[in-house]
């Protein structure tokens, strides 16, 4: 059994499994969630796991070029978000949906909070 990182196996195949330009949808319990793409879904409860946590554990395992948001983030997810990444692409709410769609892999969290979704663009890592 591993010892660190992402523990979830769905979650750390899907991830492997990532290239340049690939896009992942990393949302809220309640942003639609569009057939298609493959879904890891790690709700356990309201609010279990957070955003923050599930942002900051891709974070750390993905090469990321850029990222998108919708419009409507406020609060203390708009400010990781800002921290993470210099070149924020905005986009309303219901746009960003439309896009999700096109997303290889959504990862889906426990969190309650209006718009906590974020579309994230992979990079390479040389």
């Amino acid at each position: 059994m591993k010892k660190s990182g992402i523990l979830n196996r769905h979650l750390a195949g899907a991830l492997a499994e990532l290239g340049h330009g690939d896009e992942v949808l990393v949302c809220d319990a309640g942003m639609p969630i569009p057939s298609g793409p493959r879904v890891v879904d790690l709700a356990f409860r309201a609010g279990v796991p957070s955003f923050a946590e599930v942002f900051a554990g891709l974070v750390d395992e993905l090469v990321l070029e850029g990222a998108t948001v919708a419009e409507e983030l406020r609060g203390a997810h708009l400010d990781l978000m800002e921290r993470q990444f210099a070149n924020l692409d905005f986009v309303p709410h219901e746009r960003l949906k439309e896009l999700s769609a096109g997303a290889r892999l959504i990862v889906r969290t426990g969190e309650a909070s209006p718009y906590a979704n974020v579309l994230l663009r992979c990079g390479v890592f040389f």
